[in-house]
Order: C-alpha cells, then sequence, then structure tokens
C-alpha cells in the first residue's frame, strides 16, 4: 500500500472511539484487573501485533507482581481477511498451576484467543482470562458464549482498525479507534 493511499483510508473513516474514550476504557479495566488479580500472581501474554499497543499501556498501571510473555499467532497476516492460524512464537514461561491473562487488541470471532487458550489449557494454566481492548458484539464467535473477562470497548460489528488494530498491516498507531465507511 503506497503512504496516499493509507492517508485515504484513515481520511474516509470513522472516528468511532477517540483516544481520550481508549485511555478511560484501558484505566478502568487495570482497574478492574488490580481488583481480580492482586493476589494470583498471573502471567500476562501479550497476543502480537495487535495486543502491543494495549498491553503497553495497561501492564503500567497493573500494581501487582506478574510476569510477562508473549505469543505470535495470526490469522490475518497484513489482509482483512482471517485465515487458517499460523503460529509463530508460542509462550516461553512455565504456565504450570499459573493464572493467565491473554491481553489483545480485539476480541471478534474468538479463533485465535480460542488457539492460545487452549494451549494455555495443554500447558497446565489452572486459569485463563482474557483482556481485551475491543470486543466486537456480534453471533459470530467461535464459542456463542465466548466472552472476555476485561474489555475496555464494546463496539459494533464493523471492520476497525487504530489503537493495536490494523488495516493491511497499517494504522496500529491510530490514536483512536476507527471503523472503515460502510457502504
Amino acid at each position: 500500500m503506497k503512504s496516499e493511499d493509507a492517508y485515504r483510508i484513515l481520511d474516509e473513516s470513522d472516528l468511532i472511539v477517540n483516544e481520550a474514550e481508549v485511555i478511560q476504557a484501558i484505566n478502568r479495566v487495570a482497574r478492574e484487573m488490580t481488583d481480580k488479580l492482586r493476589n494470583l500472581n498471573p502471567v500476562l501474554i501479550c497476543c502480537m501485533n495487535g495486543g502491543l499497543i494495549y498491553a503497553g499501556q495497561l501492564l503500567t498501571k497493573l500494581s501487582f507482581p506478574l510476569q510477562i510473555d508473549y505469543v505470535h499467532a495470526t490469522r490475518y497476516g497484513n489482509e482483512i481477511n482471517g485465515f487458517e492460524l499460523e503460529w509463530k512464537i508460542k509462550p516461553q514461561l512455565d504456565l504450570q498451576n499459573r493464572t493467565v491473562v491473554l491481553v489483545d487488541d480485539i476480541l471478534d470471532e474468538g479463533v485465535t484467543l480460542s488457539a492460545v487458550s487452549d494451549y494455555c489449557k495443554e500447558q497446565g494454566a489452572t486459569s485463563i482470562l482474557m483482556s481485551v481492548l475491543v470486543e466486537k458484539l456480534h453471533q459470530r464467535k467461535r464459542k456463542p458464549e465466548m466472552r472476555a473477562d476485561f474489555v475496555g470497548i464494546e463496539v459494533v460489528d464493523r471492520f476497525l482498525f487504530g489503537y493495536g488494530l490494523d488495516f493491511k498491516g497499517y494504522w496500529r498507531n491510530a490514536p483512536g479507534i476507527y471503523a472503515l465507511k460502510t457502504k
């Protein structure tokens, strides 16, 4: 994609959650997580690349002991449609008898988060929780009952980018959550 095409995408999209609202949501989630996790010695696993910005801002607001790891599993690459899950990096920490919190940018259909959660269970985690910046409200979840334990923002079912979410590999750095215009 050329720079001018990327700028056009941003200019033609709707800002649905501004940066101040995103920061407010992250602060609220941090308080909720601190209340629930402060004495559990959890492992927080950032789901790359999308979870990077959210995890980075969230972690500094968590005032309890924890360990950090990451996983890189993707279905999208630089595309807008998901395909088969590709594992690039699995967590390195020992998850046996640990509370694990998966930290990601979005819970959409839940395919990637389900696979990572299943992997953590196989590694002996006693509890697996999910913290996402954005959860889409729709009926296409891999498991119909699937919900994140800690949710920053709930949104309608549109194609989103910004604050970790990307459009064909671009605009993860956009200062807010944007949605492509509906046609």
